[in-house]
Protein backbone atom coordinates (compact mmCIF):
# COMPACT_ATOMS: atom_id res chain seq x y z
CA UNK A 1 0.00 0.00 0.00
CA UNK A 2 2.51 2.31 1.18
CA UNK A 3 4.72 1.66 -1.95
CA UNK A 4 1.36 1.91 -4.33
CA UNK A 5 1.11 5.57 -2.73
CA UNK A 6 4.49 6.83 -3.01
CA UNK A 7 4.02 5.73 -7.25
CA UNK A 8 0.62 7.31 -7.69
CA UNK A 9 2.14 10.80 -5.75
CA UNK A 10 5.30 10.28 -8.32
CA UNK A 11 2.83 9.77 -11.62
CA UNK A 12 1.23 13.38 -10.15
CA UNK A 13 4.58 14.92 -10.19
CA UNK A 14 5.56 13.70 -12.91
CA UNK A 15 4.35 16.13 -15.88
CA UNK A 16 6.34 18.72 -14.19
CA UNK A 17 9.26 17.24 -13.59
CA UNK A 18 10.12 13.71 -15.23
CA UNK A 19 12.59 11.92 -13.33
CA UNK A 20 14.09 10.30 -16.14
CA UNK A 21 14.66 6.30 -14.35
CA UNK A 22 13.86 3.27 -15.37
CA UNK A 23 10.48 1.96 -15.38
CA UNK A 24 9.81 0.29 -11.39
CA UNK A 25 12.72 3.13 -10.23
CA UNK A 26 11.40 5.33 -7.56
CA UNK A 27 14.24 7.54 -7.63
CA UNK A 28 16.62 9.04 -10.03
CA UNK A 29 19.90 7.87 -7.96
CA UNK A 30 21.09 4.59 -8.51
CA UNK A 31 24.43 2.93 -8.15
CA UNK A 32 25.51 4.34 -11.65
CA UNK A 33 23.91 7.75 -11.39
CA UNK A 34 24.25 9.60 -7.51
CA UNK A 35 23.09 12.87 -8.86
CA UNK A 36 24.37 15.89 -10.60
CA UNK A 37 27.70 17.75 -9.68
CA UNK A 38 28.10 21.69 -8.20
CA UNK A 39 29.95 22.58 -11.36
CA UNK A 40 27.40 20.79 -13.83
CA UNK A 41 24.55 22.23 -12.06
CA UNK A 42 26.13 26.25 -12.57
CA UNK A 43 27.05 25.08 -16.46
CA UNK A 44 23.36 23.83 -16.75
CA UNK A 45 21.51 26.59 -15.20
CA UNK A 46 24.03 29.56 -16.96
CA UNK A 47 22.99 28.10 -20.31
CA UNK A 48 19.72 28.17 -19.46
CA UNK A 49 20.45 31.81 -18.82
CA UNK A 50 22.77 32.92 -21.49
CA UNK A 51 20.85 32.25 -24.75
CA UNK A 52 19.54 34.46 -26.82
CA UNK A 53 18.80 37.58 -24.65
CA UNK A 54 22.52 38.75 -24.45
CA UNK A 55 22.39 39.16 -28.26
CA UNK A 56 20.19 42.74 -28.08
CA UNK A 57 21.91 43.86 -24.38
CA UNK A 58 24.58 46.21 -26.70
CA UNK A 59 21.37 47.59 -28.04
CA UNK A 60 19.93 48.28 -24.84
CA UNK A 61 22.41 49.96 -23.60
CA UNK A 62 22.56 51.90 -27.17
CA UNK A 63 18.52 53.10 -25.86
CA UNK A 64 19.44 53.61 -22.65
CA UNK A 65 23.14 55.41 -22.47
CA UNK A 66 26.36 53.14 -21.17
CA UNK A 67 25.55 54.40 -17.61
CA UNK A 68 21.44 53.53 -16.87
CA UNK A 69 22.23 50.13 -19.04
CA UNK A 70 25.26 49.12 -17.11
CA UNK A 71 23.53 49.68 -13.63
CA UNK A 72 19.59 48.39 -14.84
CA UNK A 73 22.08 45.07 -16.07
CA UNK A 74 23.41 44.55 -13.12
CA UNK A 75 20.12 45.82 -10.75
CA UNK A 76 17.69 43.18 -12.58
CA UNK A 77 20.54 40.36 -11.85
CA UNK A 78 19.79 40.87 -7.64
CA UNK A 79 16.16 41.34 -8.66
CA UNK A 80 16.09 37.57 -9.95
CA UNK A 81 18.69 36.35 -7.73
CA UNK A 82 16.01 37.35 -5.07
CA UNK A 83 13.05 35.94 -6.76
CA UNK A 84 14.79 32.59 -6.72
CA UNK A 85 15.60 32.86 -3.82
CA UNK A 86 12.08 32.88 -2.17
CA UNK A 87 10.79 30.26 -4.70
CA UNK A 88 13.58 28.29 -3.09
CA UNK A 89 12.78 28.78 0.41
CA UNK A 90 8.97 28.43 -0.47
CA UNK A 91 9.76 24.98 -2.12
CA UNK A 92 11.80 23.58 0.87
CA UNK A 93 9.03 24.48 2.92
CA UNK A 94 6.07 22.68 1.55
CA UNK A 95 8.23 19.73 -0.40
CA UNK A 96 7.90 20.94 -3.59
CA UNK A 97 9.67 19.41 -6.65
CA UNK A 98 8.96 21.88 -9.24
CA UNK A 99 7.44 25.12 -10.14
CA UNK A 100 4.27 24.51 -10.54
CA UNK A 101 4.30 22.49 -6.96
CA UNK A 102 4.73 25.85 -5.33
CA UNK A 103 2.11 27.51 -7.18
CA UNK A 104 -0.53 25.21 -6.28
CA UNK A 105 0.83 25.21 -2.56
CA UNK A 106 -0.37 28.75 -2.93
CA UNK A 107 -3.21 29.15 -5.43
CA UNK A 108 -4.63 25.50 -6.15
CA UNK A 109 -4.90 23.97 -9.24
CA UNK A 110 -5.83 27.26 -11.47
CA UNK A 111 -2.24 28.59 -10.23
CA UNK A 112 -0.61 25.64 -11.15
CA UNK A 113 -2.20 25.82 -14.58
CA UNK A 114 -1.51 29.20 -15.25
CA UNK A 115 1.82 28.59 -14.87
CA UNK A 116 2.49 25.50 -17.45
CA UNK A 117 0.91 27.56 -19.34
CA UNK A 118 3.02 30.40 -19.04
CA UNK A 119 6.22 28.55 -19.26
CA UNK A 120 4.91 27.20 -22.49
CA UNK A 121 4.47 29.92 -24.47
CA UNK A 122 7.61 31.32 -22.81
CA UNK A 123 9.79 28.94 -23.89
CA UNK A 124 7.84 28.46 -27.09
CA UNK A 125 8.67 32.14 -27.90
CA UNK A 126 12.74 31.46 -26.53
CA UNK A 127 12.87 29.03 -29.11
CA UNK A 128 11.75 30.80 -31.71
CA UNK A 129 14.16 33.80 -31.04
CA UNK A 130 17.32 30.85 -31.40
CA UNK A 131 15.55 29.74 -34.51
CA UNK A 132 15.93 33.69 -35.67
CA UNK A 133 19.28 33.97 -34.57
CA UNK A 134 20.20 31.04 -36.53
CA UNK A 135 18.94 33.15 -39.52
CA UNK A 136 20.03 36.09 -39.06
CA UNK A 137 23.79 34.74 -38.84
CA UNK A 138 23.43 32.14 -41.67
CA UNK A 139 21.36 33.74 -44.24
CA UNK A 140 21.42 37.24 -42.99
CA UNK A 141 19.07 39.76 -41.76
CA UNK A 142 17.24 43.17 -42.97
CA UNK A 143 16.80 45.75 -40.46
CA UNK A 144 13.29 47.95 -39.77
CA UNK A 145 15.10 50.58 -41.72
CA UNK A 146 15.88 48.20 -44.76
CA UNK A 147 19.29 47.89 -45.20
CA UNK A 148 20.48 44.19 -45.23
CA UNK A 149 23.13 42.33 -43.05
CA UNK A 150 24.70 39.84 -44.95
CA UNK A 151 24.73 35.96 -43.41
CA UNK A 152 27.58 33.85 -43.29
CA UNK A 153 26.27 31.45 -46.38
CA UNK A 154 25.68 34.82 -48.56
CA UNK A 155 28.74 35.46 -47.98
CA UNK A 156 30.53 32.32 -48.86
CA UNK A 157 28.17 31.70 -51.58
CA UNK A 158 26.27 34.31 -53.02
CA UNK A 159 22.21 34.41 -52.81
CA UNK A 160 20.60 31.43 -53.96
CA UNK A 161 17.60 29.46 -53.38
CA UNK A 162 19.03 27.41 -50.63
CA UNK A 163 21.09 30.38 -49.04
CA UNK A 164 17.63 31.77 -47.95
CA UNK A 165 16.18 31.85 -44.02
CA UNK A 166 13.72 29.67 -44.78
CA UNK A 167 15.19 27.16 -46.38
CA UNK A 168 18.40 26.91 -44.29
CA UNK A 169 16.15 27.35 -40.91
CA UNK A 170 13.87 24.34 -42.14
CA UNK A 171 17.64 22.46 -42.68
CA UNK A 172 18.93 23.36 -39.00
CA UNK A 173 15.82 22.15 -37.47
CA UNK A 174 16.06 18.64 -39.14
CA UNK A 175 19.83 18.31 -38.95
CA UNK A 176 20.42 19.75 -35.81
CA UNK A 177 17.60 20.69 -33.61
CA UNK A 178 15.02 17.38 -34.02
CA UNK A 179 18.13 15.08 -32.90
CA UNK A 180 19.06 17.23 -29.72
CA UNK A 181 14.91 17.41 -28.61
CA UNK A 182 15.53 14.02 -27.20
CA UNK A 183 17.34 15.03 -24.38
CA UNK A 184 15.13 13.55 -21.26
CA UNK A 185 17.44 14.70 -18.57
CA UNK A 186 18.59 17.61 -17.74
CA UNK A 187 21.95 16.84 -16.14
CA UNK A 188 22.53 14.36 -19.77
CA UNK A 189 23.16 18.28 -21.20
CA UNK A 190 25.94 18.87 -18.84
CA UNK A 191 28.95 18.34 -21.45
CA UNK A 192 26.89 20.06 -24.05
CA UNK A 193 26.40 23.01 -21.50
CA UNK A 194 30.10 23.07 -20.90
CA UNK A 195 30.87 23.40 -24.57
CA UNK A 196 28.06 26.03 -25.12
CA UNK A 197 29.46 28.01 -22.07
CA UNK A 198 32.66 27.60 -23.36
CA UNK A 199 31.51 29.09 -27.54
CA UNK A 200 29.46 32.18 -25.85
CA UNK A 201 33.03 32.61 -23.71
CA UNK A 202 35.06 32.85 -26.99
CA UNK A 203 32.78 34.81 -28.62
CA UNK A 204 33.01 37.72 -25.70
CA UNK A 205 36.93 37.49 -25.82
CA UNK A 206 36.82 38.41 -29.51
CA UNK A 207 34.54 40.91 -29.54
CA UNK A 208 36.40 42.52 -26.73
CA UNK A 209 40.24 41.79 -28.04
CA UNK A 210 38.43 43.34 -31.30
CA UNK A 211 36.62 46.62 -29.63
CA UNK A 212 40.21 46.90 -27.07
CA UNK A 213 42.62 46.76 -30.49
CA UNK A 214 40.29 49.86 -31.94
CA UNK A 215 40.41 51.90 -28.65
CA UNK A 216 43.99 51.81 -28.53
CA UNK A 217 43.65 52.70 -32.56
CA UNK A 218 41.38 54.89 -31.36
CA UNK A 219 38.78 54.46 -34.49
CA UNK A 220 35.62 53.92 -31.56
CA UNK A 221 33.82 57.56 -31.22
CA UNK A 222 32.43 58.52 -27.48
CA UNK A 223 29.42 56.72 -26.54
CA UNK A 224 26.29 58.13 -25.81
CA UNK A 225 26.44 58.20 -21.34
CA UNK A 226 22.39 58.74 -20.97
CA UNK A 227 19.09 58.30 -23.14
CA UNK A 228 18.44 60.91 -25.52
CA UNK A 229 14.75 61.88 -24.38
CA UNK A 230 12.91 64.46 -26.39
CA UNK A 231 9.30 63.76 -26.59
CA UNK A 232 6.89 61.29 -25.04
CA UNK A 233 7.57 58.79 -27.65
CA UNK A 234 11.21 58.38 -26.55
CA UNK A 235 10.45 58.59 -23.06
CA UNK A 236 8.12 55.49 -23.27
CA UNK A 237 10.50 54.05 -25.46
CA UNK A 238 13.09 53.62 -22.44
CA UNK A 239 11.06 51.25 -20.79
CA UNK A 240 11.60 48.37 -23.60
CA UNK A 241 14.87 48.06 -22.44
CA UNK A 242 13.33 46.07 -19.25
CA UNK A 243 11.42 43.26 -20.43
CA UNK A 244 14.56 43.19 -22.85
CA UNK A 245 16.93 42.31 -19.68
CA UNK A 246 14.87 40.40 -17.88
CA UNK A 247 14.20 38.17 -21.15
CA UNK A 248 18.04 37.14 -20.84
CA UNK A 249 17.80 36.11 -17.15
CA UNK A 250 14.72 34.18 -16.84
CA UNK A 251 15.63 30.62 -15.75
CA UNK A 252 13.05 29.86 -12.95
CA UNK A 253 11.58 27.73 -15.25
CA UNK A 254 14.65 24.90 -15.05
CA UNK A 255 15.94 26.25 -11.49
CA UNK A 256 13.91 22.88 -9.49
CA UNK A 257 14.70 20.62 -12.62
CA UNK A 258 18.41 21.42 -11.89
CA UNK A 259 17.74 21.12 -8.37
CA UNK A 260 16.41 17.85 -8.44
CA UNK A 261 19.36 15.84 -9.90
CA UNK A 262 21.71 17.89 -7.77
CA UNK A 263 23.75 15.66 -5.30
CA UNK A 264 23.32 17.96 -2.56
CA UNK A 265 20.17 19.73 -3.02
CA UNK A 266 21.22 22.37 -0.60
CA UNK A 267 24.05 23.43 -2.57
CA UNK A 268 20.96 24.87 -4.88
CA UNK A 269 21.11 28.42 -3.83
CA UNK A 270 24.79 28.83 -4.29
CA UNK A 271 24.26 27.36 -7.92
CA UNK A 272 21.60 30.07 -8.26
CA UNK A 273 24.30 32.89 -7.08
CA UNK A 274 27.25 31.51 -9.06
CA UNK A 275 25.27 31.48 -12.16
CA UNK A 276 23.54 34.28 -11.65
CA UNK A 277 27.29 36.38 -11.09
CA UNK A 278 28.81 34.86 -14.34
CA UNK A 279 26.33 36.06 -16.53
CA UNK A 280 25.96 39.72 -14.76
CA UNK A 281 29.61 39.88 -15.58
CA UNK A 282 29.19 38.42 -19.04
CA UNK A 283 26.37 40.61 -20.11
CA UNK A 284 27.82 43.70 -18.45
CA UNK A 285 31.36 42.71 -20.76
CA UNK A 286 29.17 42.11 -24.18
CA UNK A 287 26.73 45.28 -23.82
CA UNK A 288 29.58 47.66 -23.06
CA UNK A 289 31.81 46.22 -25.64
CA UNK A 290 29.30 45.65 -28.15
CA UNK A 291 28.05 48.90 -27.73
CA UNK A 292 31.82 50.49 -27.86
CA UNK A 293 32.86 48.65 -30.80
CA UNK A 294 29.71 49.76 -33.19
CA UNK A 295 27.89 52.84 -31.10
CA UNK A 296 24.89 54.17 -32.94
CA UNK A 297 24.91 51.43 -35.77
CA UNK A 298 24.24 48.88 -33.17
CA UNK A 299 21.32 46.57 -34.05
CA UNK A 300 18.94 44.68 -31.96
CA UNK A 301 20.63 41.42 -32.92
CA UNK A 302 24.44 42.09 -32.54
CA UNK A 303 25.42 39.09 -34.62
CA UNK A 304 24.35 41.03 -37.46
CA UNK A 305 26.90 43.74 -37.22
CA UNK A 306 29.41 41.46 -37.72
CA UNK A 307 28.86 41.45 -41.88
CA UNK A 308 30.89 44.62 -42.62
CA UNK A 309 34.45 45.42 -42.74
CA UNK A 310 35.66 46.25 -38.45
CA UNK A 311 38.54 48.02 -39.79
CA UNK A 312 41.48 45.53 -38.56
CA UNK A 313 43.65 42.85 -40.34
CA UNK A 314 41.63 39.70 -41.35
CA UNK A 315 38.44 41.23 -40.15
CA UNK A 316 36.34 38.48 -42.27
CA UNK A 317 38.17 35.75 -39.89
CA UNK A 318 36.86 37.45 -36.87
CA UNK A 319 33.14 38.08 -38.17
CA UNK A 320 33.08 34.26 -38.75
CA UNK A 321 34.67 33.37 -35.56
CA UNK A 322 32.29 36.01 -33.30
CA UNK A 323 28.96 34.51 -35.52
CA UNK A 324 29.76 30.90 -36.10
CA UNK A 325 31.36 30.66 -32.12
CA UNK A 326 27.79 32.00 -30.76
CA UNK A 327 25.59 30.70 -33.35
CA UNK A 328 26.50 27.11 -31.67
CA UNK A 329 25.96 28.27 -28.68
CA UNK A 330 22.80 28.85 -29.24
CA UNK A 331 22.40 25.40 -31.03
CA UNK A 332 23.69 23.88 -28.02
CA UNK A 333 21.16 25.41 -25.34
CA UNK A 334 18.27 24.21 -27.24
CA UNK A 335 17.87 20.87 -25.18
CA UNK A 336 18.33 22.86 -22.14
CA UNK A 337 14.82 25.00 -22.77
CA UNK A 338 13.17 22.32 -24.72
CA UNK A 339 13.16 19.70 -21.50
CA UNK A 340 10.94 22.04 -19.52
CA UNK A 341 8.71 23.12 -22.67
CA UNK A 342 8.12 19.27 -23.67
CA UNK A 343 7.16 18.59 -19.39
CA UNK A 344 4.81 21.15 -19.12
CA UNK A 345 3.35 20.95 -22.56
CA UNK A 346 2.85 17.05 -21.54
CA UNK A 347 1.91 18.27 -17.97
CA UNK A 348 -1.27 20.58 -19.24
CA UNK A 349 -2.70 18.15 -21.97
CA UNK A 350 -2.29 14.93 -19.86
CA UNK A 351 -2.01 15.52 -16.60
CA UNK A 352 -3.01 11.89 -15.14
CA UNK A 353 -0.76 10.06 -17.72
CA UNK A 354 2.29 7.71 -17.12
CA UNK A 355 5.12 9.79 -17.05
CA UNK A 356 6.33 11.06 -20.15
CA UNK A 357 9.72 9.07 -20.47
CA UNK A 358 8.04 6.18 -20.20
CA UNK A 359 5.60 6.80 -23.37
CA UNK A 360 7.97 7.09 -26.29
CA UNK A 361 4.89 7.74 -28.43
CA UNK A 362 3.77 10.67 -26.59
CA UNK A 363 6.94 12.00 -25.86
CA UNK A 364 8.39 12.15 -29.63
CA UNK A 365 5.35 13.43 -31.30
CA UNK A 366 4.76 16.02 -28.89
CA UNK A 367 8.99 16.85 -29.43
CA UNK A 368 8.01 16.97 -33.49
CA UNK A 369 5.03 19.21 -32.82
CA UNK A 370 6.76 21.99 -30.62
CA UNK A 371 9.60 21.77 -33.05
CA UNK A 372 7.12 22.61 -35.90
CA UNK A 373 5.40 25.52 -34.16
CA UNK A 374 8.94 27.21 -33.04
CA UNK A 375 9.88 26.61 -36.86
CA UNK A 376 7.17 28.24 -38.34
CA UNK A 377 7.00 31.34 -35.88
CA UNK A 378 10.86 32.20 -36.85
CA UNK A 379 10.01 32.01 -40.37
CA UNK A 380 6.93 34.43 -39.63
CA UNK A 381 8.76 36.76 -37.01
CA UNK A 382 10.81 39.46 -38.48
CA UNK A 383 13.33 40.39 -35.70
CA UNK A 384 14.47 39.22 -32.59
CA UNK A 385 14.19 42.71 -30.65
CA UNK A 386 9.70 42.08 -31.22
CA UNK A 387 10.25 38.62 -29.56
CA UNK A 388 12.49 39.70 -26.61
CA UNK A 389 10.03 42.88 -26.41
CA UNK A 390 6.70 41.14 -26.26
CA UNK A 391 7.81 37.60 -24.60
CA UNK A 392 9.92 39.99 -21.89
CA UNK A 393 7.28 42.36 -21.09
CA UNK A 394 4.80 39.97 -20.62
CA UNK A 395 5.29 36.27 -19.68
CA UNK A 396 9.46 37.10 -18.19
CA UNK A 397 8.06 39.27 -15.75
CA UNK A 398 5.64 36.82 -14.47
CA UNK A 399 7.69 33.77 -14.55
CA UNK A 400 10.71 36.02 -12.90
CA UNK A 401 8.60 38.62 -10.63
CA UNK A 402 5.08 38.18 -10.28
CA UNK A 403 4.80 34.67 -9.86
CA UNK A 404 7.36 34.22 -6.94
CA UNK A 405 6.09 37.63 -5.33
CA UNK A 406 1.92 36.30 -5.60
CA UNK A 407 3.28 33.44 -3.88
CA UNK A 408 5.27 35.24 -1.17
CA UNK A 409 2.49 37.25 -0.52
CA UNK A 410 -0.27 34.33 -0.38
CA UNK A 411 2.57 32.95 2.11
CA UNK A 412 0.96 29.65 2.09
CA UNK A 413 3.75 28.04 5.09
CA UNK A 414 3.44 31.51 7.20
CA UNK A 415 7.13 31.95 6.95
CA UNK A 416 7.57 35.17 4.84
CA UNK A 417 8.69 38.15 6.99
CA UNK A 418 7.46 41.75 6.58
CA UNK A 419 10.98 42.64 4.08
CA UNK A 420 9.99 39.82 1.89
CA UNK A 421 6.56 40.77 1.54
CA UNK A 422 7.93 44.25 0.76
CA UNK A 423 10.24 43.23 -1.66
CA UNK A 424 7.61 41.26 -3.41
CA UNK A 425 5.36 44.13 -3.51
CA UNK A 426 8.13 46.24 -5.19
CA UNK A 427 9.17 43.39 -7.79
CA UNK A 428 5.13 43.44 -8.56
CA UNK A 429 5.09 47.70 -9.25
CA UNK A 430 8.03 46.91 -11.04
CA UNK A 431 6.93 44.53 -13.44
CA UNK A 432 3.31 45.69 -13.84
CA UNK A 433 4.44 49.97 -14.54
CA UNK A 434 7.56 48.92 -16.76
CA UNK A 435 5.66 46.26 -18.80
CA UNK A 436 2.72 48.13 -19.16
CA UNK A 437 5.04 51.22 -20.46
CA UNK A 438 6.73 48.75 -22.87
CA UNK A 439 3.99 47.23 -24.54
CA UNK A 440 2.62 50.77 -24.95
CA UNK A 441 5.91 51.48 -26.90
CA UNK A 442 5.51 48.11 -28.66
CA UNK A 443 2.10 48.70 -29.67
CA UNK A 444 2.73 52.75 -30.91
CA UNK A 445 5.64 51.56 -32.87
CA UNK A 446 3.61 48.37 -34.51
CA UNK A 447 0.41 51.03 -35.39
CA UNK A 448 2.79 53.99 -36.88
Amino acid sequence: MASESKQNDSDERAPLLRKTQPEGEDVVRTENYSGASYYGSVFNLTCTIVGSGIMSLPATLKLLGLIPGIVLIILVSFIIEASVELLLRFSKEGSAVSYGDVMAHAYGWIGKTVLQITIVIYSIGTLIVYMIIIEDVLSGSTSLHGVHHTGILEGWFGEHWWTGRAFVLVAVTIIIFLPLMFVERIDSAKYVSLISVGLALVFLFVVVGVTVYKLVDGSIERPKMFPNVTDSVSFFKIFTAVPVIVFAYVCHYNVHAIQNELEDSSQMQAVVHSSLSLCAVVYVMTGLFGFLLFGESTISDLLSNFDTDLGIPYSWLFNDIIRISYAAHVILVFPIIFLPLRLNLDGLLFPTARPLNLDKKRFVSESIVLVFVSLVGAIFIPNIWVAFEFSGATLGGLLAFVFPASITLKDPHCIATTKDKIVSVSMIILAVFANLMAIYSNLSSLLS
